[in-house]
């Protein structure tokens, strides 16, 4: 079989599918490592770039994600042993005092279907745990997401932090959100923006290239 078919189902947002087709991959002695990159990472690839040329909606990039979760369940008992090897870490989160997280979970899908290991803290994230999570778990980047303009400010406090405790230099923060704009994300002296999820997953493959 094709690794394509896989690709294809991804795409298509077919789990059941892409559970079946990844059994009979591996049946056939397929590399895992391969299954992973050449179906799953290439399948969002292809969903990231649909998405942010406005081919494809938020329900069809949900289902994509969901599919390639169904392979990767099948495929990373094979390979936790020799740990998938990872772009980067990306700690993640809506900050404090805004509950609002389709758009940042969106984000998160498509950076570890890029290949990236991401820490999702949630929503209503303070600034000190941004931190704390980010040095933790060695992260080189800190992504965050407010859709309030009242709660836009906390990401400036979290850049704060990050300056008080000596690591700004180490990582690296990108900001999104509907309100949040480029002239925003300099201002408070951020590395990056990102107006959708697709441009998240290239902005911080650029930020570690």
């Amino acid at each position: 079989m094709s690794l394509e078919e896989i690709t294809s189902a991804v795409i298509a947002g077919q789990p059941e599918k892409v559970k079946e087709l990844t059994q009979k991959a591996l049946d056939e002695k397929i590399d895992p490592d391969s299954i992973i990159n050449d179906a799953f990472i290439a399948g969002m690839n292809v969903v990231g770039k649909r998405f942010k040329e406005g081919e494809m909606y938020v329900p069809e990039v949900l289902m994509a994600a969901k599919a390639m979760s169904a392979g990767m369940e099948l495929v990373k008992p094979l390979v936790t042993g020799q740990s998938i090897p990872s772009k980067g870490t990306i700690v993640i989160g809506t900050v404090k005092g805004d509950l609002h997280d389709i758009g940042k979970n969106l984000v998160a899908m498509m950076l570890e279907g890029s290949g990236f290991e991401v820490i999702n803290l949630g929503v209503d994230v303070a600034p000190e745990r941004f931190v704390a999570v980010a040095k933790e778990k060695n992260a080189q980047i800190i992504g965050m997401s407010a859709l309030l303009t009242t709660t836009m400010l906390c990401m400036k406090d979290t850049i704060e932090v990050l300056k008080e405790e000596g690591l700004r230099d180490k990582i690296k923060v990108i900001v999104g959100g509907a309100p949040v704009s480029r002239d925003f994300a300099e201002e408070i002296g951020a590395d990056g923006f990102a107006p959708d999820a697709g441009s998240a997953a290239d902005l911080c493959e650029e930020i570690l290239s």
